[in-house]
């Protein structure tokens, strides 16, 4: 076991977070396809703590289901009053010693609103914590601005000697740039003793987990601080501007991560993606795509412009042009697109194709077979190297279930054709234009499917006498017989 494992990590997420005027839990939302708690308990587990305690309150019900979602080895505390962060950490190690936990080592305390800090700060915190031999490390971060937050004070040997809020600082101490996260590293029992002494006697009636410091600071203890090396991973959410500049930063790392990696995002700008996507070298990112879920992206993969893909794997040299594709896989070398809609169960063979405005919903489409406009292609199978006509449409539903088609291999469909399901075309057949599909075709076979066509000569003139046809017609007919 590491030296730096922590013995626990207590995530604090009970809060309303009002300035959200949301009726969803503040830590509840979302950006770039994770939760705040989430992306806050994916961080801890970074460090393989012994155990994960997240403290919740407001809306406990909705937030530990989400948390038994995510993360079902992760322990959850009720703090049924808020009165405060360091009652709240109290509520979350009674929790570990209820259970008969007894802590030895290191206690990291997060906030659940703090969606950018990494594993790899936390993992310096702790490394800090236990190379300093301190009781208490704060994470702390140098800022440009640190106006409204409270700054680090230092004594010469480099130990915290305090942190004194804005309103508090003198002129000195508020040109201090180092500020603190919110974020400690404690020794257990020094913390769990500490608590016991934690006093109320304040303006809001709370027991203060900076208090803490104080407390252990007074009995001889030292207190250190670690310095994040981006200020901007301690940024906590509390209102919709301030979630949205997270999302912008975390937008940003994700693609400066991909691109580093060998992949081409030609507008960062207007690109976004989620933490769970995945890319291959040389894979090309047009301007106005989303990538959301756990959509993948293979080598020589060319996805957009104006594209959302959710939980859909794009295979090598595959191209997808102006799409949404939920829940499907692209085969090597498909072309998607443009305008096209692939829901979810979609499977596109290699060299397929499913071209300008075609939806596909729960069809297989074998390699180099082609859909190229126009259709809907919804519960079938459709085998390789066929062509399916335009404005084709697969008729799956009967009001009451779902059927399924299947088209073989080989096979050319005509313009207008209605497949009603459940019907199959046998391998190499044919279908003419305009029937409507009811029987099974068998292999080679050509089907007809329509009515005989009939012309009823002089209908316009004596139904729409005088009417710009009428005139028109009678001109042509006059051309044609060679009357002057």
């Amino acid at each position: 076991m590491s030296a730096n494992r922590p013995a626990a990590v207590v995530v604090l997420a009970a809060g309303e977070g009002t300035r959200m005027k949301s009726a969803t839990p503040k830590v509840l939302h979302t950006l770039c396809g994770r939760s705040l708690v989430g992306h806050v308990v994916a961080a801890s587990r970074e460090l393989a703590p012994e155990h994960l305690v997240v403290v919740v309150g407001h809306a406990r019900e909705q937030v530990s289901a989400h948390l038994a979602g995510i993360d079902p080895e992760a322990r959850t505390a009720v703090q049924h009053e808020q009165r405060g962060t360091g009652h709240a950490v109290r509520m979350g190690l009674e929790e570990l010693s209820g259970s008969g936990i007894a802590l030895d080592g290191t206690v990291i305390v997060l906030c659940g609103d703090t969606p950018l800090l990494t594993g790899e700060t936390l993992k310096l915190l702790a490394g800090t914590h236990a190379a300093d031999g301190n009781a208490v490390t704060v994470l702390s971060a140098e800022v440009p601005d640190s106006t409204g937050y409270g700054r680090i004070v230092r004594d010469a040997d480099g130990a915290v000697t305090a942190i004194v809020e804005h309103k508090d600082a003198t002129e000195e101490q508020r040109a201090i740039r180092e500020i603190n996260s919110g974020v400690f590293a404690f020794d257990a029992q020094l913390l769990t003793d500490a608590l016991g002494k934690v006093r109320t006697d304040n303006s809001q009636g709370e027991e203060y987990l900076t208090d803490v410091l104080g407390i252990l600071r007074e009995a001889g203890h030292r207190v250190g601080a670690a310095v994040a090396g981006d200020h901007r991973e301690i940024l906590g959410i509390n209102n919709r501007v301030q979630l949205a500049e997270a999302r912008r930063l975390l937008n940003e790392r994700l693609l400066n991560a991909a691109m580093m990696a060998g992949v081409t995002v030609v507008d960062p700008a207007t690109t976004w993606v989620d933490v769970t996507v995945t890319f291959e070298p040389d894979a090309l990112v047009h301007p106005g795509t989303q990538l959301l879920g756990v959509t993948h992206l293979a080598s020589g993969a060319e996805v957009g412009p104006n594209t959302r893909l959710t939980d859909t794997t794009v295979g090598e040299g595959a191209r997808v042009d102006n799409t949404v594709a939920d829940g499907a896989l692209i085969g090597a070398g498909a072309n998607v697109g443009p305008f096209a809609y692939l829901r979810p169960g979609t499977k596109l063979g290699p060299k397929s194709k499913a071209g300008a405005y075609v939806e596909m919903k729960n069809a297989e489409i074998g390699e180099g077979t082609k859909v190229p406009h126009l259709s809907y292609v919804g519960d079938a199978t459709i085998g390789e190297h066929s062509n399916i006509g335009a404005a084709s449409v697969f008729v799956n539903y009967d009001g009451v279930n779902k059927h399924r088609s299947v088209v073989g291999s080989h096979c050319r469909t005509g313009a207008d054709n209605m497949f009603v399901a459940p019907v199959t075309i046998g391998d190499g057949a044919y279908t003419a234009a305009g029937s409507v599909i009811t029987k099974d075709v068998p292999p080679g076979s050509l089907a007809v499917a329509r009515g005989q066509q009939r012309n009823i000569e002089g209908w316009v003139a004596r139904k729409r006498p005088g009417s710009a046809a009428a005139q028109a017609a009678s001109t042509a007919l006059r051309e044609t017989s060679g009357e002057q």
